[in-house]
This record gives structure tokens, C-alpha cells and sequence, in this order.
């Protein structure tokens, strides 16, 4: 079967890349680029607009007059429309669209404290991009010549969950391992066996009840077909598993952001409840990324506690097992082997982080001692010190503290002008976290932690195109959500998966709320 389609749309793209790059290298954009404040995104533009032009404008030149023949080479070639459509659509919204929708919304002026109507909605790159994707799949169908590179977005996702096991370090994952496996076991085998518990009430089958479990308990999709043959699980139950996750996962994924934002949560706090109450990997990155769009440290708390709910799969697959046997009159059990269903299930991704993770705590990508990706260095210039009228603010207000420990590190801090070691820069931190002191302190405070620190450039590269993959990827996500999809879920499992969605979703935020801080 040959694969590519001779049509001029990837040919067309590739121009369109090209144009935007020499009007943004030449400054032809000058007027729009001041009106949408899009300075920040010249190098993009023309970066990506001259590697993925030429790469559109080669590729479509074989897509139209090229010899189309069955094998790899036109397979592979094949999804490069799709690709670069999901990609254009993805960057107009992050240069474009969503930088004009922020116009328009502080034009209208403030509706909640300081916050505009986009800030409080989530109004960003990544929400367009997904709304953008499911209005292009549902109201205008997704063109033929693009169906195949629209599927490589689950691997832009995959593939930016690996890179972020770069950005940890062994002591922040060590901090964060600890407070995702405490709640996430907690609301794993809470959730699993409240839609057990529910199915035997509502009087569903246990195959049913079973593959719901591991679909609204664990990991969405990839828990639903691992826990599917365990429990024997019939494909139209499975194809109302979905649907009732990607129902639940997708309303969370807008309506998370915007209760953050209401409740003013933190990057750790709000990365926390992403990653236990929202079920999708992919889901938990859109709710995390439209909550702070200008960085990945809501990303980072959010994909461990999703890894984390991850790496409970075989204990719940074995759990299913057994439940399942004792459950169900006339279970056979001969032809299924759980070990192998869990090997074979597992996702590798997974793998992929724990390997990025390994080498980065080496010192591959930085310093081994690196935190959120950047090490400490106060080998700084003498005009970041901290200024006289700095160390007067701090010394007028450092009898607030009642540590003994928080007293010695300003008072380090005031005579040395500069932070002189790691202990000293994490209860700095914590102290600025805390709001102890007055907003004009804690201010100086972070800026004096923020200037020891420093990211290197390996991981500067991989936070751009972690940014990038996730756009890529999210965009396309929203490419494949569809009515149709969606309506798949029948009434008994939306009833019971809601119910338990929105059980975790309430009592897990309001855990976080109560116990978790924005110190780790």
C-alpha cells in the first residue's frame, strides 16, 4: 500500500514556515510583532521557521512529483504532512493567536484582584492549541494527506516526558518520590476499590467493574488495556472505559487550570493534584502546561506524580486478578499470564524517564548537584550583589525570623551580599516560600537565590524543545478528540466514573490544600 498522497498542502506549509521566518528575520513583521509584544518569540519564528520550511518545502516537492513506491521510505515520509500541520497550527496559536487573545483580554481590563479574563481562564497557547485541534477534527475533519503524521503526536508527548527526567535532581526527586507516593497510593487504591465497590452496587459485571477500576484508578488508556485481558474484559467495555476517561480527562483539563487559578494554588501544588486526579499522561501535561505556559516547574511536580500513579500498575493488574477469580463464577485463568500481560503493557516511556533521570543525577547534562535544573555558583559579578539599600530592607526586617537557622543565613546573606552555599540558599527559599517577611524582602530574597544558580546549556536546550514537543504533541491531542469518541461511554460507566473522578479530584485537592507547601 503506498501511503503518500499527491497533494501540494505540505509544499504549501513549508512556504508558509519560510515566509514567517524572513519577515520575522527582516523585520516585515515589526508593526504586528510590537502590537502582540511577540519580541520574545523572534528566534523561534525564524529558527523554526527556516529548519521546518526547507524540511516542508523538500518533502512536499517528493510528495507531489516524486516516484511513490510501497515500503519504509514512503510510510515514514507519508506522516510529514501531518506532522508539519500539526506543528504550523501549533506555533500560529503559541506566536499568533493566543498572544492577540491576551490583548483583547487585558484591553477589557481586570476581573479577579490583578488577573485578567485569559489569566483566570487559562486563555494560553496550550488550551488554544488543543481547543484549535478539537474544533479542526469535529467541525472540518482532518484532511486525508494528514491522517498519518496526526498520530505522531502521542510521540511528541512520550518523547517530552523522557526529556524531563533531565531536569530532576536527586534530591528534589527524592522530596517529591516521597509526598507522590504517600497520596497517589492513597487515592490509587482508594479510587480502584470505590469503582469496585460501586459496580457490585450498580449491578455491572465484573469485567466491567475491573476494567473501569484500572482506567479511572491508575493511568487511563494503558491501565484500561493492561487490566483489560486479566479480567476478560469485552471490547465494547473497553470502548466505554475510554470514553468515559477521555470525557472526564478532557473537562479536567480546562476546568483544573481555572480553579488553580481561582485558588491561587503553587507550581508544587497545583503539579500535585494534576498528577493524582487527572488520569491521561497526556491530559495531566495539558492541565499542567495551561496552568504555567511560560515554564515547565508545574510539568515537572505534575509528570512524577503521573509516573508515580504509573509505576502502581502491577500491583492493581495483580490486585484485578485475583479479584476477578474470586468474583466471577467460571473464571478461567489458564490462558493468561499476568506477569507477561504487565511486561508487555507496561509503558516504556516510563523507562525512558527513570534512564534520562539516572543520567542526568551522573552530571551528563549538569552539575550532578543540580536543582530544577540548575546548579549553584556564586562566582558572580560584582553588579548582581546585593545592593545597600537591599541589605538595609533585609536588616530591617530580619528580627521576623525565630529560627535559629533562617536568622544565620540572612545574616550571611547581608554581610557577604550574596548567598555562599546551598545550605544557606535552601532556607533562603524556604524562608521567601514561607512569606514571612514583606513582599519588598522576600523579592530580594528570590533574586539573591536566582543569581547563584545557573542552567546549563544542555539543559536549556532541553527545556525549548520539551516546550516545543509538548505544543506539538497537545495540539495534536486535541486532533483526536472527538464527539464520536466521547459518546462511546455508556450511561452505568460515566455514572460510576464520574462519581469516583470527581471523589479523588475534590478530596485530593483539598489534601493538597491543607498539607502540601511550595518547599521541597
Amino acid at each position: 500500500m503506498v501511503y503518500t498522497n499527491k497533494h501540494p498542502a505540505l509544499l504549501i506549509m513549508g512556504i508558509i514556515f519560510l515566509a514567517i521566518a524572513y519577515l520575522a528575520e527582516s523585520g516585515g513583521m515589526g508593526g504586528l510583532i510590537g502590537y502582540l509584544s511577540i519580541k520574545k518569540y523572534i528566534g523561534e519564528m525564524v529558527g523554526m521557521g527556516y529548519a521546518f520550511g526547507a524540511i516542508g518545502v523538500i518533502v512536499g516537492a517528493w510528495h507531489m512529483w516524486g516516484n511513490h513506491e510501497e515500503g519504509n521510505l514512503d510510510y515514514y515520509l507519508s506522516s510529514v504532512a501531518g506532522a508539519i500541520f500539526i506543528l504550523l497550527v501549533a506555533m500560529l496559536v503559541r506566536w499568533y493567536i493566543a498572544p492577540w487573545v491576551a490583548v483583547m483580554s487585558k484591553a477589557m481590563g481586570p476581573i479577579m484582584g490583578a488577573k485578567y479574563l485569559h489569566q483566570v481562564l487559562g486563555l494560553n497557547y496550550v488550551v488554544l492549541g488543543i481547543l484549535a485541534g478539537i474544533i479542526i477534527v469535529n467541525v472540518f475533519r482532518i484532511p486525508k494527506w494528514a491522517e498519518n503524521g496526526v498520530r505522531l503526536s502521542r510521540l511528541g508527548l512520550k518523547t517530552g516526558v523522557i526529556l524531563l527526567g533531565t531536569l530532576y535532581s536527586l534530591a528534589e526527586l527524592q522530596s517529591l518520590g516521597k509526598l507522590s507516593a504517600i497520596m497517589v497510593g492513597f487515592f490509587v487504591l482508594g479510587s480502584v476499590g470505590l469503582v469496585l465497590m460501586l459496580g457490585r452496587r450498580r449491578k455491572i459485571p465484573n469485567s466491567m467493574g475491573g476494567v473501569l477500576s484500572a482506567g479511572m484508578g491508575v493511568c487511563g488508556v494503558s491501565a484500561t488495556v493492561a487490566a483489560a485481558p486479566v479480567v476478560q474484559a469485552k471490547a465494547v467495555e473497553i470502548a466505554y472505559t475510554i470514553g468515559t476517561i477521555l470525557i472526564w480527562g478532557v473537562a479536567c483539563m480546562f476546568i483544573f487550570p481555572i480553579v488553580g487559578n481561582i485558588l491561587g494554588l503553587g507550581h508544587i501544588q497545583f503539579g500535585a493534584w494534576a498528577g493524582t486526579g487527572i488520569l491521561n499522561s497526556a491530559q495531566v501535561a495539558g492541565a499542567a502546561l495551561a496552568y504555567q505556559p511560560d515554564g515547565i516547574e508545574t510539568l515537572k511536580v505534575a509528570e512524577i506524580f503521573n509516573i508515580t500513579r504509573v509505576l502502581f500498575l502491577p500491583i492493581i493488574v495483580l490486585w484485578l486478578a485475583i479479584w476477578y477469580v474470586k468474583n466471577e463464577e467460571g473464571a478461567d485463568r489458564s490462558d493468561i499470564n499476568v506477569g507477561s500481560i504487565i511486561i508487555e503493557k507496561f509503558p516504556v516511556f516510563v523507562l525512558g524517564f527513570i534512564l534520562m533521570f539516572a543520567l542526568s543525577s551522573t552530571g551528563v547534562f549538569a552539575p550532578a548537584n543540580h536543582y530544577k535544573g540548575k546548579y549553584f555558583d556564586n562566582n558572580i559579578a560584582a553588579s548582581k550583589l546585593l545592593k545597600d539599600s537591599q541589605i538595609a530592607t533585609l536588616s530591617a526586617e530580619s528580627g521576623k525570623l525565630q529560627r535559629a537557622d533562617r536568622k544565620a543565613a540572612v545574616a550571611s546573606l547581608i554581610k557577604n551580599k550574596k548567598v555562599m552555599n546551598i545550605a544557606d540558599e535552601t532556607i533562603l527559599r524556604g524562608i521567601y516560600n514561607a512569606k514571612i517577611m514583606s513582599k519588598g524582602s522576600n523579592k530580594i530574597l528570590k533574586t539573591a537565590t536566582k543569581v547563584v544558580r545557573h542552567t546549563a546549556k544542555m539543559i536549556k536546550k532541553f527545556r525549548q524543545w520539551i516546550t516545543l514537543l509538548f505544543a506539538f504533541g497537545l495540539t495534536g491531542l486535541g486532533m483526536q478528540i472527538t464527539v464520536a469518541a466521547m459518546k462511546q461511554a455508556g450511561g452505568q460507566p460515566l455514572y460510576i466514573g464520574g462519581i469516583v473522578g470527581t471523589v479523588k479530584a475534590v478530596l485530593s485537592l483539598i489534601v493538597i490544600v491543607l498539607f502540601v507547601r511550595e518547599t521541597i
